[in-house]
C-alpha cells in the first residue's frame, strides 16, 4: 500500500525553513534537537484528526509560523524591572526570561542561599547533563509541541534545591514577550527538588496586546522522595497572542505536588500538563482557572500518570465563558498495572455567561488495576437564576451579584493555592477581570 504523505501548509513550511536557518546557531544538545525536529517533520503541525488536539486544530489556527525571536537588547532588558504579572507586591525572587532568553540585571541568580542554586540553561546543556532534559513522561514524549520546544528551545533556567532545603521566598520565573513585531519563543527551564526539600514557583507569561507572537515553553519538574512542590502558572498574554505551554513533572515518593493554573490572556491558549507520579503514596492536587471573553480560545489538557501504589491525586478545573468565547478541558486519568490504591477523582466545570460561549469538555480514566477509586464529572451551565434572585432581593445591584456568584464559582479551584499571598493576589485578579468585564 502506497504511504500517504500529507501536504505542508505555509506554517509547517516556515518552520522547516527556520530550523535549516538556525540549527547551525543553536547551543547545546544538537542530537536531541535534530531529533526533535525530526519527529515534528514526519508528522506535521496537530491537527484534528489527532484525539488529544481535535478541539485546537493547530494546523488550522497557526496559519503562518513567525520568525524565531533575536535575544533583546540592554535597552529592551532594561524596561522590564516592573514586571509583575499582576502578582502585587508579593515577596518573590523574580527571574525574567524575556523573549525566551534570560535577562541579566534582572535576575536574582546570585543571592546567598546554599539551599538553591540557579544557572542560564544553556550554560548547564554546556555540561551536557542530557539526561534530564530528555527523560520526559511518554505522554509528552509523541506531542508535537513538547518537540518544536526542544528542537528551538533558546534559553530559560535551571534550578535545583537542595536535599532537605526549604526555600522560604517562592521563584518567579517572569515570562516576558517584548518585542515590537510578531516572532516566536521557545523558553525552556528545569526545575529538580532533591529528596525532601520544599519550594514554591510561579510562572508568569505577558505580553502586549495587538501583536500576534507565538509562545512555546516548556517546564520540566523533578520532585524527589518526600519532596513539596508548589506550583503556580498564570497566563496573562496579549490578546492576539498564541500560547503552548507544557507542563512535564516527575515526581518520587511521599511527595507533595501542588499545581494551579490562572489564565485570562491569549487569543489561543493550550495549556498541558503531563504528570507521572513514580514513587508510592505521593498527594497531588491539580487545579486551574481560567476566564475568557471575546473571542478567546483556551485548551486544558490533562494527563495524569499513576506509575505506583498509594497514590492521590484531586483535579478541579473551573472555566469561566463570555462571548464568543470557547474553553476545552481534557483531562486523563492513568493508572497503571500494580498501581493498587490509587485515589483519584477530577472534576471539570463550566460557567457559560452568554448563548455564543462554548464548553467541550472529555475527562477519560484508563486503569489497568482493579482495586482503586477514580471517578470524574464535568458540568457546563448559567448562573443559578434562583440564587441570583436571592441576592437582588436583598437589594445587590444584578452586575454585583453575577460578580459575587462568579467569584464564589472560581474561588474553590484558588482556595487550593497554600500561599495566602499569592492566593489574595488571584483573588485580586479574578476581581479585576469581572470589573473590566463591566
Amino acid at each position: 500500500m502506497a504511504e500517504l504523505t500529507l501536504m505542508k501548509n505555509a506554517a509547517e513550511q516556515q518552520l522547516a525553513a527556520e530550523w535549516t536557518a538556525a540549527k547551525a546557531k543553536l547551543p547545546g544538545a544538537a542530537p536531541l534537537r535534530a531529533a526533535a525536529f525530526e519527529t515534528f517533520a514526519k508528522a506535521g503541525l496537530p491537527h484534528r484528526r489527532v484525539e488529544e488536539w481535535k478541539y485546537t486544530d493547530l494546523r488550522a489556527l497557526m496559519r503562518e509560523a513567525k520568525p524565531l525571536a533575536v535575544r533583546p537588547d540592554a535597552a529592551a532588558f532594561a524596561t522590564l524591572g516592573e514586571t509583575d504579572a499582576g502578582l502585587g507586591d508579593l515577596d518573590a525572587r523574580r527571574i525574567v526570561i524575556a523573549d525566551g532568553y534570560l535577562a541579566p540585571g534582572w535576575t536574582d541568580l546570585n543571592e546567598s542561599d546554599p539551599g538553591i542554586t540557579i544557572v542560564e540553561l544553556m550554560a548547564w546543556l554546556g555540561e551536557a547533563d542530557l539526561f534530564r532534559l530528555n527523560s520526559i513522561p511518554d505522554a509528552a514524549r509523541k506531542d508535537i509541541a513538547v518537540s518544536l520546544n526542544t528542537a528551538f528551545m533558546t534559553g530559560g533556567v535551571v534550578i535545583h534545591v537542595r536535599k532537605d532545603a526549604c526555600i522560604e521566598r517562592p521563584i518567579h520565573l517572569a515570562h516576558v514577550f517584548s518585542g515590537k513585531t510578531a516572532a516566536a519563543i521557545y523558553p525552556r527551564s528545569i526545575v529538580i527538588v532533591e529528596p525532601g526539600a520544599r519550594l514554591m514557583l510561579i510562572e508568569s507569561h505577558e505580553g502586549p496586546d495587538g501583536i500576534d507572537y507565538q509562545a512555546n515553553t516548556a517546564l520540566q519538574i523533578f520532585a524527589g522522595d518526600g519532596a513539596h512542590v508548589d506550583h503556580v502558572k498564570v497566563t496573562r498574554e496579549g490578546d492576539t497572542a498564541l500560547h503552548i505551554s507544557s507542563l512535564m513533572a516527575d515526581v518520587g515518593a511521599h511527595a507533595r505536588f501542588n499545581t494551579f493554573g490562572y489564565t485570562t490572556g491569549g487569543g489561543v491558549v493550550r495549556n498541558q500538563l503531563f504528570l507521572r507520579f513514580g514513587g508510592e503514596g505521593t498527594v497531588a492536587n491539580i487545579r486551574g482557572a481560567t476566564l475568557l471573553k471575546g473571542r478567546q480560545h483556551a485548551d486544558t489538557t490533562l494527563v495524569v500518570d499513576h506509575a505506583a501504589a498509594g497514590c492521590q491525586s484531586r483535579e478541579v478545573f473551573k472555566s469561566v465563558l463570555d462571548d464568543e468565547s470557547r474553553g476545552i478541558f481534557q483531562g486523563k486519568i492513568v493508572v497503571r498495572p500494580g498501581a493498587q490504591k490509587t485515589d483519584a477523582k477530577m472534576a471539570s466545570h463550566a460557567l457559560m455567561l452568554s448563548d455564543e460561549a462554548e464548553a467541550d469538555n472529555k475527562p477519560e480514566l484508563e486503569i489497568f488495576a482493579d482495586d482503586v477509586q477514580c471517578g470524574h464529572g464535568a458540568t457546563a451551565g448559567d448562573l443559578d437564576e434562583d440564587l441570583l434572585f436571592y441576592l437582588r432581593a436583598r437589594g445587590i445591584p444584578s452586575a454585583e451579584a453575577e460578580a459575587l456568584l462568579i467569584q464564589a464559582f472560581v474561588g474553590e479551584a484558588i482556595e487550593g493555592v497554600e500561599h495566602a499571598g499569592l492566593r489574595e493576589a488571584l483573588i485580586e485578579a479574578v476581581q479585576a477581570w469581572l470589573k473590566a468585564r463591566g
